[in-house]
């Protein structure tokens, strides 16, 4: 059997839609293929975090159909098969199952990572160490998240229990809890028990589409041909049956169809500088140490403190703000308050409703 590091097969997630970051984001141009941190895209940045644990032979990407030639422009060196386009939006769950059957056919005992394409973490060398530690139990035939400490009582994630320690920096998970409310939130920042969860999955490709099977058979028959063997996933037989058969698939996440109704499931913690990047509220918190504002593109900052100031097109001039968010695009311009980032998703279905789908 091959070294644990040469078995590990990483799959990016990318076929979101990132709703709560219009107006950059868009149908045709989503969170993941935004570049706000710099001159890379946030799937550019997770690729090269995980590059020196998984070479690009061992790199997948799974992203929604539309976004395939998108994704191929960011990530060149992906070859036939690596980029797996979902002709159908059906959540994570089956993401989970077609990245588990090319994992086995990329090599053998696979470990397969699955890892959402658009989060920041500052330290890189922190996160693939991490996700070593959660290989180890995953190798033993555990399902292995990783979890991070949280720092304030977000309500806007999800939240790990941990149960006991079991060596090699694991714990039992005890449940997982979905958003809780600002008062449960408290009480787990204070408890010392609970954790962010970081959506990161690690586990065996076995184990995955044995836990599917187990929870969620109808992916398993949806994807059979699939799973069968005599079909290479870098080959054009594989992607037309993807295309057939992949719409069969419930929409279910893994969170729900597997990791809640798992028995033993273990956390790894995660302490890398992580951020789900999941709202203008928290881009806040990337701003550059000693900077009240989050500044990209022609901004001027006048008096103006705790707030996101954003523009991909007219000059924008910022006087007097406090915890704003402000971003400005050639077509639209989004004024929310940072306490109210959450509510940006209700504008994208407000604008669907009036049928421009030229915003969208």
């Amino acid at each position: 059997m091959a070294k644990l590091e040469d078995r590990i097969v990483c799959a990016v997630m990318a076929g979101g839609s990132g709703t709560r970051f219009w107006p950059l984001s868009r149908k045709h141009e989503p969170k993941q293929l935004l570049q706000f941190f710099g001159d890379k895209t946030l799937l550019r940045v997770t690729i090269d975090r995980i590059a020196p644990l998984c070479p690009p032979e061992r790199q997948l990407c799974v992203t929604a159909g539309h976004l395939r030639d998108a994704v191929q422009a960011v990530l060149p060196e992906l070859g036939p098969g690596q980029i797996l386009a979902e002709p159908a939006p059906r959540n994570t769950a089956p993401c989970m199952a077609i990245a588990a059957i090319v994992a086995e056919q990329i090599v053998e005992d696979a470990i397969l990572v699955l890892l959402p394409s658009d989060h920041f973490v500052a330290d890189a060398a922190a996160f693939r160490e991490a996700i070593l530690r959660a290989a180890a139990h995953a190798d033993r035939g555990h399902i292995v998240t990783l979890g991070i400490q949280p720092t304030t009582p977000e309500t806007g994630y999800g939240y790990i229990q941990l149960g006991d320690g079991l060596g090699d920096a694991g714990f039992a998970v005890e449940r997982f809890v979905e958003k809780p409310s600002l008062e449960t939130a408290e009480q787990y920042l204070i408890g010392g028990r609970h954790l962010w969860n970081a959506g990161v999955f690690v586990l065996r490709a076995d184990k995955a589409l044995a836990s599917l099977d187990a929870h969620v058979p109808e992916i398993g028959l949806a994807l059979a041909e699939l799973r069968d063997g005599k079909h290479r996933y870098d080959g054009e037989a594989f992607e037309a049956l993807l295309r057939v058969t992949f719409p069969n698939c419930p929409n279910v996440s893994i969170d729900y169809g597997v990791a809640e109704r798992e028995q033993d499931i273990r956390c790894v913690r995660l302490d890398a500088g992580w951020s789900d990047v999941g709202t203008w509220h928290s881009v806040l918190g990337l701003r550059p140490d000693g900077e009240n504002n989050f500044v990209h593109g022609p901004v001027l900052a006048v008096d103006s403190h705790h707030s996101v100031l954003i523009s991909k097109g007219p000059y924008l001039a910022a006087v007097g703000l406090r915890n704003m968010a402000v971003v400005a695009t050639d077509d639209a311009t989004l004024v929310v308050p940072l306490d109210r980032s959450q509510d940006v998703r209700l504008v994208v279905a407000e604008l669907s409703k009036l049928g421009r789908a030229d915003l969208l």
